[in-house]
């Protein structure tokens, strides 16, 4: 029975692990990597690189075959099964073969050229269309064909038929439009990301009734004040201060800029902006506590008049509307004004929204009074022409028209790159004491500071001895309301002004006392301060004085006026036209405002690394 007993054996499974790991004992030798032989294109194989490797391929169906394919058996099975009917061709036919694969591969490579070339020169073009404000259809519609006409006629047919090859669509030069903003955008936060800047705000509404929030910064660059377009962002509801500062708080955090960084901000004087508890400027100082925040009261401090002034600006607000809103009577006043022979042949709208608005539309009405009357008469407003004869109204509105002329210079005066909060603390002391003494000459009476009065007064028997109180009376009230609106005392930033003859501030600490005798005892300093800017100076005196630097850069960086806001909105004026009203505006205005430069090449080669994927 035993012989019948079969006896069962456990076998014992190797773990995945060890069944799959091959012993030390028994791994085969590392085969040395074939390398090419010329000898291989009788077999129809050439030579090409995938990675780093070298592998075989085919010239007949340029098919790369494996690395260890790469010996003489394997490439003439290839051969035989793939191509039986070329196996006994002769070596020349493959070398034919070869020199058609590298011809080919030359054109490619050429074509990939010219493409990235013509790339090169689609984003240039849209950059160009951009910054003169145009729409993106110029490019097909005139840049291209003209180009095409200029380069056949210069060159040649064939010169021109390369320029086809650039991508100039609506489409496209929009797309292009917006990588070129968003390299600018990119470059921009990169340099804020570590500094220091100052904000400037301002929210308007377009030709298409969309209400527009637009914000500018300052900050420095190379020792340098530098100043740019931050955002322009549509206002989807109300535009109360909750809602403007939830856009401006969600960039920075989308972006990764710190409120702590934010120096200064600057506004107009609406309720919106200026709120002392709910407006803009209080919010923002929760956030940053020791911004800056400045609010431009210029136009509010010019805005009052007293009722009998009121009264001429009033008329001539009407004349002009009578003037100018009837296309008819607009005809009819410019032939008039040039049979006179006259410098101008029309009036200007008046706008409150527009801070030089009622200087040069009362400059106009004076400058063509003769022409208004005579016009007025042949339409038979006889009671509005004999304003233009009454002694009293011409001499209010010579008056006007010379100061409003002087708070539009002193407006022009606080615009600018480098104009700051001690450049408006002068020129504002500067205007209040004008005011002063112009009141003092009215008393004797003097009147040679207000030409267009003067020329008036010259040609009246009476001179200007009756209006002389009421001009007295709004000096008196404009001298007022710029104390009341500019409390500045330019003495205040002396040290910044003129630190190397100014005492330091009391409220200085001590280190920053010591800081200040250290600089201005420096004679190398001070020869640096003749021969830069003052932004300069200060920017370049932080490295080695920290603590006044810093104090400086406080009051250096924010903004004096809107006035980039007003540019900005009036960019948008020219970009946003009635017959591109669905425009994106924020690319585009970007493009045309911003000073930093775009980087073709980046955005090139990034297209094409996208392209190839």
């Amino acid at each position: 029975m035993d012989k019948f007993v079969t006896r069962t054996t456990k076998v014992v499974e190797p773990a995945p692990a060890e069944r799959h790991k091959p012993d030390g004992l028994h791994q085969p030798k590392s085969q040395p990597k074939r390398k090419y032989d010329e000898g291989y294109l009788a077999l129809g194989f050439t030579a090409t690189a995938v990675g780093a490797e070298e592998r075989p391929m085919c010239v007949l169906c340029l098919k790369p075959l494996a690395a260890d394919s790469m010996r003489p058996n394997k490439l003439r099975r290839h051969l035989e099964t793939t191509h039986p009917s070329h196996v006994n061709k002769p070596i020349d036919f493959f070398q034919r073969k070869l020199a058609e694969y590298r011809q080919q591969e030359n054109r490619m490579i050429k074509a990939a050229s010219v493409n990235g070339k013509a790339q090169m020169a689609s984003y240039r073009v849209a950059y160009r269309i951009a910054q003169c404000k145009k729409p993106h259809t110029i490019a097909e519609q005139l840049i291209l064909p003209a180009a095409l006409d200029m380069v056949s006629v210069m060159l040649d047919e064939t010169s021109a038929a390369k320029l086809k090859a650039v991508p100039l669509s609506n489409d496209t030069i929009a797309r292009r439009i917006g990588d070129i903003s968003s390299d600018l955008e990119e470059q921009l936060i990169e340099k804020l990301k570590e500094s220091r800047f100052a904000l400037q705000v301002d929210e308007a509404t377009d030709s298409n009734k969309d209400c527009l929030f637009i914000s500018y910064v300052r900050f420095v660059n190379c020792e340098s004040l530098c100043e740019e377009l931050l955002f322009c962002k549509y206002i989807k509801n109300r535009a109360t201060a909750d809602e403007l500062f939830k856009i401006m708080d969600s960039y920075l955090k989308e972006h990764h800029l710190k409120w702590e960084n934010c120096v200064g901000f600057f506004s107009d004087g609406a309720q919106t902006m200026a709120g002392s508890r709910k407006g803009l400027q209080a919010l923002i100082k929760r956030v940053a506590p020791d911004a800056h925040c400045v609010i431009h009261r210029e136009a509010l401090a010019s805005r009052q008049l007293s009722p009998e002034l009121n009264e001429v600006l009033t008329e001539v607000v009407s004349v002009v509307n009578f003037i100018k809103i009837r296309p008819l009577k607009a005809r009819l006043f410019s032939a008039l004004c040039e049979e006179m022979g006259a410098d101008h042949t029309s009036v200007l709208f008046h706008s409150e929204a527009r801070w030089l608005s009622r200087g040069k539309v009362l400059s106009r009405v004076f400058e063509l009074r003769a022409e208004i009357r005579m016009f007025l008469e042949e339409e038979h407003m006889y009671e509005a022409a004999s304003k233009f004869c009454d002694e009293q109204f011409l001499l209010k509105l010579a008056y006007l028209s010379d100061v409003f002329g002087k708070l539009n210079e002193l407006n022009l005066q606080l615009q600018g790159k480098d104009k700051h909060l001690p450049h408006l603390a002068d020129k504002i002391t500067a205007f209040s004491r004008k005011l002063e003494v112009w009141g003092r000459r009215l008393d004797q009476p003097n009147i040679d500071v207000f030409e267009n009065l003067s020329e008036v007064a010259e040609t009246t028997d009476s001179g200007a001895t009756t209006v002389i109180p009421c001009i007295k009376q709004h000096i008196s009230s404009l001298r007022g309301l710029f104390q009341k609106y500019f409390p500045i005392n330019s003495a205040q930033y002396a040290w910044v002004m003129d630190p190397f003859n100014a005492a330091a501030p009391a409220d200085f600490s001590s280190a920053e006392e010591d800081q200040f005798i250290e600089m201005t005892s420096d004679f190398t300093l001070r020869l640096r301060f003749k021969a830069q800017t003052l932004s300069e100076f200060w920017f370049g005196v932080e490295r080695e004085y920290p603590l006044i630097g810093q104090r400086a850069a406080c009051i250096l960086l924010p903004f004096a006026t809107s006035y980039l806001c007003e540019m900005g909105f009036s960019a948008v004026a020219s970009l946003k036209t009635k017959y591109r009203s669905q425009l994106n505006i924020e690319h585009d205005l970007r493009v045309a405002v911003s000073s930093l430069q775009p980087r073709f090449e980046k955005m090139c080669n990034a297209k094409q690394a996208h392209c190839s994927h």
